[in-house]
């Protein structure tokens, strides 16, 4: 039970974004992607969901690769993107039954989980609403209730803190630790490393398409040489001046 991503090469047009990437994240691991942007990091996300093709490499999740077999892949998988994705005709209740449907979920433990969230949420009194009724942090909201109900053995979030309340984001944040606790495989990328650290234990740090380093963040402070006092976030002033002097 495994992710692994074997000498990854993608991008668009031919054009390669991301160049021979190497990464593996194991069961009650959660990994933090980071990096400036246009560093590649939403190119390594869309590969992995499978919405672009690799130029080189191949993804697999516990053996199964992403090439041979989507289908089966994508059962492994769930993902909360940036910005919310909703069928503007479904309700609530409806997106919920989907994502049942979608996973083959039993469905008495998969009420009985959605109950749970939605009430964690603070949604449990929206489920015949529609999207054009929720604003962008409930959208949001939607999309973790979503994802940690398809129970799936890897969750894939991208910045996932834009848009919630202080109070959803301790609810997600108790939520991936929850779903490391139980063997799971988190792929997060985000800029907001307050908040990550959190959660998070290794960081793999994306610069100019190739993963420049991966390990915690005593580690990436120790490989940056940041003193005690800076501030983490310095390491994305450091990869700034890499760039401009590549």
């Amino acid at each position: 039970m495994v992710l692994k991503i074997d000498h990854l090469t993608g991008g668009y047009a031919g054009v390669p974004v991301i160049k021979d990437i190497n990464l593996e994240i194991k069961p009650g691991e959660a990994l933090g992607l980071i990096g400036l942007n246009g560093a590649g990091k939403s190119t390594t996300i869309k590969h992995i969901l499978g919405l672009l093709r690799p130029q080189k490499g191949k993804i697999s999740v516990n053996g199964i690769e992403l090439s041979s077999n989507p289908s089966a892949f994508k059962k492994q998988v769930s993902y909360i993107p940036e910005m919310p994705v909703l069928y503007p005709e479904l309700t609530l209740q409806e997106h919920l039954e989907l994502t049942i449907l979608s996973y083959n979920l039993d469905k008495e433990k998969a009420k009985k989980r959605a109950k749970e969230l939605l009430q964690q949420f603070r949604l449990d009194d929206k489920l015949d609403w529609l999207p054009i009724h929720f604003s962008k942090g409930m959208k949001q909201k939607v999309m973790i209730v979503t994802a940690f109900l398809a129970d799936t053995q890897l969750l894939v979030i991208d910045e996932p803190f834009t848009g919630l309340d202080p109070l959803a984001v301790a609810n997600l944040i108790a939520l991936i630790k929850q779903a490391v606790d139980n063997g799971k495989m988190i792929l997060m990328s985000t800029h907001i490393l307050a908040d990550a650290e959190q959660a998070i234990s290794n960081y793999a740090v994306l610069n100019n398409g190739t993963i420049e380093v991966v390990g915690s963040l005593q580690q990436l402070r120790e490989h940056y040489g940041l003193k005690a006092a800076d501030s983490f976030d310095k390491i994305y002033r450091i990869l700034n001046q890499e760039q401009q002097h590549a």
